[in-house]
């Protein structure tokens, strides 16, 4: 039971670290968000590493440019989600997230060469309908347009993570992942950050710096999971992501989901469990 246990954790976590980005997007520009994200997270590794020495294992890499591709989705996924979650619910952000295993198909396809079939583009074909579905209604009414591209970049900048994880997946160590992840984004967001500072009080600053943690442990759980858990057992758990979603929506904003998301929702979680197991019958020799 450690796998979805773990996995029901990250979700959780995600849920906690969007509601609470969310709450400070009306305050703080998305470049000092994320900076202290990763700034928070590095602080955490050299602290461990200072108090444990070789904490999390090595700091060297022989794959620098996977890494710093790594780094550069990674980046552009959390700047896309929190800049769509600033104008839209966390449940229709979640709906859009949910496409990440369709672009995950096709970029292990075009990149992995892995064997897909019709079956699975189909069933992906599916998936994307059923988020225009739930997004429908704002779309008509002249919602936010922008903030539905921002999330799909998220999504397929974290797509893009995913699939690069595969490649670097020699590379267990918490400490190596974490550096080569936050210190080329935090490199790349400071002059932005210093340009749009806004000064925090202490307790703002808690909880800027708490998205590092919720983000550093999410990662964690996710890791753990995979390791005691197959792929195939776990992933149908992703969707656990969408309870919290709907959860924080109620109680910090009080936004109840439309029946077009709530169908829209079915539709994206049916397309992707079928086109998971499309999948793994098209792997099968």
């Amino acid at each position: 039971m450690r796998g979805p246990v773990f996995l029901v954790a990250a979700m959780a976590l995600f849920g906690v670290l969007d509601a609470n980005s969310k709450l400070l997007a009306g305050t703080y520009p998305a470049s000092q968000v994320v900076a202290l994200r990763y700034a928070t997270l590095l602080l955490v590794l050299f602290a461990a590493r200072a108090a444990v020495p070789g904490a999390g294992g090595t700091l060297s890499t022989a794959h620098p440019f996977l890494h710093l591709a790594r780094a550069t989705c990674m980046l552009g996924s959390g700047l896309g989600f929190f800049l769509a979650l600033r104008e839209i619910p966390l449940a229709e952000g979640y709906l859009v997230y949910f496409t990440a295993p369709f672009l995950t198909l096709g970029l292990a396809a075009l990149v992995l060469k892995e064997r897909t079939g019709p079956a699975v583009w189909w069933w992906s074909f599916l998936g994307f309908a059923g988020v225009l579905l739930a997004m429908w209604p704002g779309l008509a009414a002249g919602g936010p347009v922008g903030a539905y591209l921002w999330a799909l970049l998220g999504t397929a900048c974290y797509a893009a993570v995913l699939t690069i994880n595969r490649l670097l997946r020699h590379e267990t160590g918490a400490a190596v992942l974490i550096l080569w992840s936050s210190l080329p984004g935090l490199i790349v967001l400071f002059p932005f950050a210093a340009m749009e500072w806004v000064a925090p009080g202490p307790r703002d600053l808690l909880a800027l710096m708490a998205n590092g943690l919720f983000a550093g442990a999410a990662t964690l759980c996710l890791a753990i999971a995979f390791r005691h858990d197959s792929a195939a057992r776990l992933a149908p758990l992703e969707f656990s992501a969408l309870i919290f979603a709907v959860g924080f929506d109620l109680l910090i904003w009080n936004v109840w989901p439309s029946g077009w998301t709530l169908g829209g929702a079915v539709i994206v979680v049916f397309a992707c469990l079928m086109s998971q197991r499309a999948a793994s019958s098209a792997a099968r020799p």
